[in-house]
């Protein structure tokens, strides 16, 4: 008789259902429930304070960002530094004195006017104090046209990255500091 099966010739049970116990909870319970415990409490934290997880609904941001992705925003990214010309950033939107109306809804934008700047559109180049910006994300042809607009000491201008459509089918405009929630990641 071999030691791992009973008697009647089937396996030993109690054999199976130890594997099975240190399968799941390991040799020593307490040191995977400290495991779950701190892993659970690290995913809060990250998730909650630090990475934010969002969904980009729509078109605005292709050919960079596509329908349905997901991607992360970095709360931290702007705690010693400001948003610099090119990133993309979430926008959490509100309040009447922006161009962004829709209360609750964040916004996924890159930041092309800084503080100070003035910023227009002319037969679709974009132009930064009447000098027009390199946009090497750009894939297709913009025809948009709009008069130059100087943005506020603490405001960015943002827009998305497919300009093929129309202006009018865009979110775009001046965001406050305050409503730039991080940086998306990659």
């Amino acid at each position: 008789m071999i030691a791992s099966e009973s008697p009647t010739g089937q396996p030993d049970s109690s054999r199976v259902g130890n594997w099975l116990r240190v399968a799941v909870v390991g040799r020593n319970p307490r040191k995977t429930l400290a495991r779950i415990v701190i892993l659970v409490v690290t995913c809060f934290v990250v998730f909650r304070f630090i990475l934010l997880p969002i969904r980009v609904e729509g078109i605005s941001m292709l050919p960079t960002y596509h329908d349905h992705s997901i991607n992360f925003i970095n709360r931290l990214a702007y705690l010693r530094r400001e948003p610099q010309r090119g990133d993309v950033v979430g926008i959490r939107l509100g309040g009447s004195a922006s161009a962004f109306h829709t209360p609750g809804v964040m916004y996924m934008k890159r930041v092309v006017g800084l503080p100070g700047e003035t910023v227009a559109w002319v037969e679709g180049r974009l132009l930064i104090d009447g000098v027009a910006l390199d946009e090497p994300y750009l894939k297709g042809r913009c025809d948009w046209n709009r008069d130059p607009d100087k943005v506020g000491p603490d405001q960015y201008f943002v827009v998305g990255d497919n300009r093929t459509m129309p202006k009018e089918n865009h979110v775009f405009g001046k965001a406050d500091k305050r409503q730039i929630v991080g940086k998306v990641l990659y």
